[in-house]
């Protein structure tokens, strides 16, 4: 059954958000968010339709307001092009959840082409929002879309439950790197880095499951502080076993990770690619580097820092981010006021 988010009493604006199955989980807390959000409530009815990749077709949409979270490439062309000729006179904004300057230098070798893909999909909408203010930027600066158009709205939903958790006290002992073993993560390079870390008190936990998990456990092989362990079911109690939160990514478009664990009052640490940079202003440790030794001399730094400092430091942090969700819900609301024309009232009926 498709959930249908509304409001305590129903709003007029009706607010579409496309989904594919790749992006059910996260896009559906974060409508389970806004549809609470008193700012939002009020007048926006946020409803999830889940479109198949793929095709040309779409499902009927009833609403004033579309929001497209779909994954962009050349096999989903046609069917982005038939959203825009089906409802030409509905507001249409995208949410890139995927694409940013470090996935392009990784992963693409032919880069005007896809460039070339990116301006034709982004030019079917009416605005382009990014998750992070670097992939702005990316998008902005590469001319993927007109500056006016791009707007900034940073992914967060669900941090009360990490808001609640006591914070992390003392020195930083246990380690965490949390996510989807692919290569994107860089958990590949983190073994190797800490292993070569020489404190014997430290340890470091892997937590999440994908397709790299053999190859993860023979770079471990030999070293009884490197450990494995699954997904739960409830995200905020597994950060309290940890002190800390590696996030080594070779790009990462937000990184909801690093928010979660600075909510949960532990200290993070990052290679500063992409979206993650933004965690650094709240209060997240940037690595210098992103070879094995920067690594290997930023957990060690880390392991060693006075501990009276590093519970400063997560109170800080904790701190600037207790407010991400009400920023979120504001941002989505300046969204919708740039889309509408600031009228709040059902466009249809209009």
């Amino acid at each position: 059954m498709i959930p249908d988010l509304t409001a305590s009493e129903p709003p007029t604006l009706r607010v579409a958000h496309l989904v594919g199955d790749e992006n059910w989980g996260g896009v559906t807390r974060s409508l389970a968010f806004l549809s609470q959000a008193p700012a939002l409530a009020r007048h926006a009815r946020h409803s999830i339709v889940p479109v198949r990749p793929g095709t040309s077709q779409m499902p009927e949409i009833e609403a004033d307001v579309i929001v497209s979270h779909l994954t962009v490439n050349w096999r989903n062309l046609p069917q982005l092009t038939a959203l825009r000729a089906r409802y030409p006179n509905l507001p249409l904004a995208h949410v890139e959840h995927s694409y940013t300057e470090g996935f392009v230098a990784g992963n693409v070798a032919n880069r005007l082409r896809f460039h070339s893909l990116l301006r034709a999909v982004y030019a079917l909408f009416d605005e382009i929002a990014a998750v992070s203010s670097a992939q702005a930027e990316w998008i902005a600066t590469r001319g993927l879309a007109p500056r006016e158009r791009v707007s900034l709205l940073r992914s967060c939903a669900g941090i009360g439950d990490f808001l609640a958790l006591p914070q992390a006290a003392g020195a930083v002992r246990h380690f965490a790197a949390i996510g989807r073993f692919v290569p994107q993560k860089g958990f590949d390079m983190l073994i190797p880095a800490f292993r070569a870390v020489t404190r014997p008190d430290v340890t470091l936990t892997f937590v999440g499951d994908g397709e790299m998990r053999e190859t993860l456990a023979d770079l471990a092989r030999g070293d009884a502080r490197i450990r494995f362990s699954g997904y739960s079911d409830n995200p905020a109690t597994v950060l309290d076993r940890f002190d800390a939160v590696l996030m080594p990514s070779r790009y990462e478009a937000c990184g909801l990770v690093a928010l979660e664990a600075m909510a949960a009052g532990r200290s993070v640490l990052v290679s500063g690619v992409d979206g993650l940079a933004d965690h650094v202003a709240c209060g997240a440790s940037l690595c210098s580097g992103h070879s094995v030794a920067n690594w290997t001399a930023a957990i060690e730094a880390m392991a060693a820092t006075d501990p009276h400092e590093a519970a400063a430091r997560r109170q800080a942090a904790r701190a600037a981010v207790a407010l991400a969700e009400q920023e979120f819900a504001r941002a989505y609301d300046r969204l919708l006021s740039r889309l509408t024309g600031g009228d709040r009232r059902s466009l249809r009926a209009a």
